[in-house]
This record gives structure tokens, sequence and C-alpha cells, in this order.
């Protein structure tokens, strides 16, 4: 029997080769799994571009607020967790109270613990000593070591000398300010003029962080002044009443000219005015606004760091030590031409000291350290709230020590200190949202 094997197929064309029935079965698979991975694709590129504007919005919002180091203009948002211009969190609020206490407390125990006969300069070296050690401490031995890391990763002396050396430059140029304005005012101007550190505070802010201020603070902010003003005596309580008549308006103003320009006349005190103004208001007003600068800058450096020359926001602790370095080589330095180095070098360091000196001590290098949290959680602004509540303690602690009971003055500064409070923490600032045009 014989078996004939059929020819292969043959292509209709010439020079090419039929297509082999696996091979075609094999192309029509890869085809439809082509097919249905571009149909896969484009619909989900569909649904995609389907999604409301508001949410896409959302989306690249939310993106550029995470790649971007500073925060945006007027933005209320919170840095890390750590600060909001709206609520405060629970470590603002602790922080907070913790520094209205040590102002509230620290004039009490200077009085108490420390001699007058103490050099000065040997108690404020000692103070910014062992506020570094403190510092050096925490950061040593409490915070954990991935944040150690992090924190001084990076770190060089050039680095820490732009991030310390101008925040302690400013305060040492403060100092010298309002030492000269001790000298030529009475004590009660220059309490009233130095609670005008809050306004240059929020004012500093705007200049260096674009960090603005609602309406509702700003009248919080002037109500906070005129809380200080209540407790400092300037403004009775008979006189709340009619502030904001025309007459009420008048008398402040004349009792305010009267405070500022000393009451000297313009004849034969006009040389008496002029060094009154010169030596005494115009350098406590300079020392107000370093201060509020000085406070902007160390609030920038803990919050975001600074974008323009790649440095990373600072740690709280290395910071307080950077300062206190930075603010022992300049106390250092002047004490080699001042009468305290001589003083130092005859009789030493700790002459007149006590055991007792070394408790508002400790509690003021503590404040220094928690100063440097407050402006981390709640800003430099808000700062200054606390500064005025420890005002209002410092008077409860008066009456308490004297035996006597609280004055309504100091009751009425102490309810407008805490309405001043709850409008800036209520109320602020919130950008206008930006117009977009619908184009679907």
């Amino acid at each position: 029997m014989t078996v004939r094997v059929a020819p292969p197929l043959s292509s209709p064309w010439p020079g090419t080769r039929r297509m082999d029935l696996n091979d075609y079965s094999t192309r029509r698979r890869r085809n439809a799994r082509s097919i249905i991975s571009t149909f896969t694709s484009t619909s989900t590129s569909t649904v995609t571009m389907r999604q409301p504007r508001s949410i896409l919005l959302q989306m690249s919002t939310a993106s550029t607020e995470k790649d971007d180091d500073e925060p945006s203009k007027g933005s209320s948002s919170s840095i890390n967790g750590s600060v909001s211009e709206g609520g405060l969190s629970w470590e603002a609020i602790l922080y907070l109270c913790l520094l209205a206490f040590q102002f509230g407390f620290q004039p009490s125990l200077v009085q108490t613990f420390t001699p007058r006969t103490i050099c000065k300069s040997s108690y404020v070296l000692m103070q910014e000593v062992l506020k570094t050690c403190m510092a050096a401490s925490i950061l040593f031995g409490s915070v954990s070591l991935k944040e150690r890391k992090e924190a001084l990763q990076g770190w060089t002396l050039w680095q820490s000398c732009l991030v310390a050396g101008v925040p302690a430059g400013l305060y040492c140029i403060q100092n010298v300010a309002a030492l000269t304005a001790y000298q030529n005012l009475a004590p009660l101007t220059f309490n009233v003029l130095n609670q005008t550190k809050t306004l240059s505070a929020a004012l500093c802010t705007y200049l260096v962080m674009r960090k603005k201020q609602s309406k509702p603070q700003m009248v919080s902010l002037v109500l906070l002044l005129m809380a200080a003003l209540v407790m400092e005596g300037l403004i009775t309580t008979s006189s709340l009443t009619t502030l904001f008549s025309f007459h009420g308006l008048s008398s402040l103003w004349t009792s305010a000219s009267n405070l500022v320009l000393g009451g000297a006349g313009a004849g034969a005190g006009g040389v008496a005015l002029s060094r009154h103004v010169t030596h005494g208001v115009l350098p406590v007003l300079l020392a107000s606004f370093l201060s509020g600068l000085a406070g902007a800058l160390s609030q920038r450096n803990l919050q975001v760091g600074s974008k323009r020359s790649k440095r990373p926001k600072r740690n709280v602790y290395l910071f307080n030590m950077e300062l206190s370095v930075a603010s022992i080589l300049v106390l250092v330095t002047s004490l080699l031409w001042s009468p305290d180095g001589t003083r130092i070098l005859k009789q030493g360091l700790f002459d007149g000291w006590t055991l007792g000196t070394w408790i508002p001590i400790c509690t003021n290098a503590a404040g220094g350290i928690v100063v440097g949290l407050v402006t981390k959680h709640a800003g430099s602004v808000r700062k200054g709230f606390a500064l005025i509540f420890g005002i209002f303690l410092s008077g409860l602690v008066q009456a308490a020590s004297a035996g006597s009971t609280v004055s309504p003055h100091q009751l009425a500064g102490g309810l407008l200190a805490a309405t001043s409070l709850y409008l800036h923490t209520k109320y602020p600032y919130q950008p206008k949202p930006k117009s977009t045009t619908n184009n679907e």
C-alpha cells in the first residue's frame, strides 16, 4: 500500500511563506492581549480625567505642600503638626503655661535668692552655661537616636554661626538698648513701652516669614497691649467704660503723650526732653523691635529652615545650645574691657553668691529652653500672650505675699488678655481661594 505525502502549502505570492496554523493562533492571542491592555489604560485615564476639578486641585495642592519646605504665604496649615495659626496643640498649650508660670514667679525668686551685690555678668554667664548643659543633656540623653542623628546630620560651624550668631547678636544689641532705656526712663514708662514686643513680633513674622494676621487677630493684639497697660495701671478700670468715647480717647492720648515725653515742657526742659526721647524712648522701642526680629528669625529656623540655602529646620535643643554658646562668646568678649571683668579677676566668679542663688539661675535657664519650645510649637507672636499672663501671675504672687487681695485692674487685665488669646486662636488668617475657570 502506497502512502502519499502531501506537498507543503505554498504561498500564493512569490518569495513569501504561507502562515502556519500555530503561528496564526499565537499572533491572534497576542493581538487580543494588546487590545485588552490598551482598553484598560484608556478607561483608567478617562476615569481620571472625569474626576471633579475640586478633587484634582486638592490633589495638586497636597503634593505641592508635601514637596515644598516652606509654607505658602498666609498659610494656616500646621508645620509638621507643631504649630498652627488656628487652634493650639496640647504641646503648645503645655509650653505656654510653663512659660507663663516661669515668667510670673521669676521676679519673686530673683528678689528672694539673689543678693544685690552679686556680679551680674557672672550671673548671666552661669545661666547661659547651665542652659547649654540642660539642652545638651536632653539632646544626648532623652531624644531618640534617630531624631538626634537627623539633628546633627550636615552640621557645620559656618551654618551654626548663621543660624545662632545673628539672633545672638540681635539679643546682645537689645540688652544694651534695654539697659540704656532702664537708666533714662521711669519703671512704669519702660514697662509700658516694652509691651510693644508682641506687635513687633507680629510685624517681623510677616516680614521674615510672610505670616499674615487676620482682622480679629489684629484686634486681639491691640487688646493684649491694653491688657498690659491695665495691669501696669496706666489705664484704670473706671476709664475703660469711657475709653472709646471722644473724651476717653483724648484723655488716653494725653496720658500716653505725657508718659512718653516724661512730662517735660518745651521751655527749660527742652534738653531733658531730648535726652528722654533719644536715650529712653527710642532705645526701648529699638529693643522691642530687635526682640521681635530675633524671635521671627528663631521661629523660621525652628519651623521651616531656609529653602534658599537648603538648610533644614533646626532641632530646638540644638538651637538652644548654639544660641547659648554664641551668647557666652559675646559675654566673655565684653568682659575684657568691662568693670565686671576686672571684678571677676580680683574677687572671683562667685563673689557674693549663696547656695540659693542657683535657684533663679536654674529656673531662668529652664525658661530659656521653654521659650524655644514655645517658639517652635506656638510661634513668637503667641509667646507674647504667655508673657502677659506671666505678668498677671506675678501680680497674683505679689498680692499673696503681701497678704492683700487681687486688685480690680489686675482682674480686668487678665480678662482682656484671655479675650485677646481667644480671638487670636479662634479666628486665624484664611487665605482667599484662587478662582479657577471650569473648562469642562
